[in-house]
């Protein structure tokens, strides 16, 4: 199952993105392969579809979207790696439960790599380091596909998350890789994390997959 990889440079504006993923799962078909986007965005929180505002506990200058995606708030800004996951979850066989273990073990599996213990939270999404969060999770499900995906902590700016309930949680600590000793050219991390996503969406019947399709990035936003 071709899964095609698509890198925009750069800072993608948050809403272009999100309406361009919107316009690819509408006009996807059956046949229309699953993609990879990886990119980083300028500072936003996002506030999923029944996320509750007051988890905002302070209007700072950064912008506040409410998306469609699951979940609550979070912060997403420079130096965090977004890996967005469109993919048919019918397709590959997965259950919405089963695609947000795949992406935590994704996450796992790299720490470990990077030689970092890390775990999930029962009722939790997301990955930890002790009790402090580096990576989250948000989806949406739509005709059987997914938009949205996760985002790891590399070396963004924390204090925005000061002002909120990280993903509906008081008091939840947030850290990020630069503060767990990891020091890698963003290129091969970006690289790394993405042999990781892929491995967890191809069947386990392939155990080697091919390098998933590289095609050109342009800027997101959607056609008339």
């Amino acid at each position: 199952m071709n899964l095609v990889l698509r890198r925009f440079p750069g800072l993608s504006d948050y809403q272009a993105t999100w309406e361009a993923m919107q316009q690819f799962t509408q006009q996807r078909t059956a046949q229309t392969p699953d993609e990879l986007w990886v990119l980083q965005h300028p500072p936003i929180y996002t506030l999923g579809q029944a996320g509750k505002p007051e988890h905002l506990l302070q209007a700072t200058e950064i912008p506040v979207l409410r998306v469609d995606r699951g979940g609550q708030i979070t912060y997403h800004g420079p130096g965090q790696l977004i890996v967005y996951v469109l993919v048919d979850l019918r397709r590959r066989g997965l259950t919405v439960k089963g695609l947000v273990f795949q992406l935590e073990q994704a996450l796992l599996n790299l720490l470990a790599e990077l030689g970092i213990n890390a775990h999930r939270k029962a009722g939790a999404p997301g990955v930890y380091v002790e009790e402090a969060k580096v990576a989250a999770l948000g989806l949406r499900i739509q005709r059987g596909c997914s938009t949205h995906g996760l985002a790891l902590n590399v070396d963004l700016d924390l204090a925005p998350f000061a002002h909120i309930n990280p993903c509906g949680y008081a008091h939840l600590a947030v850290t990020r890789l630069c503060d767990l000793g990891v020091a890698l050219p963003w290129e091969h991390l970006e690289n790394l994390l993405i042999t990781q996503v892929q491995a967890q969406l191809n069947p386990l019947a392939h155990p080697q997959p091919a390098h998933p399709e590289t095609q050109p990035a342009k800027l997101l936003m959607p056609t008339p």
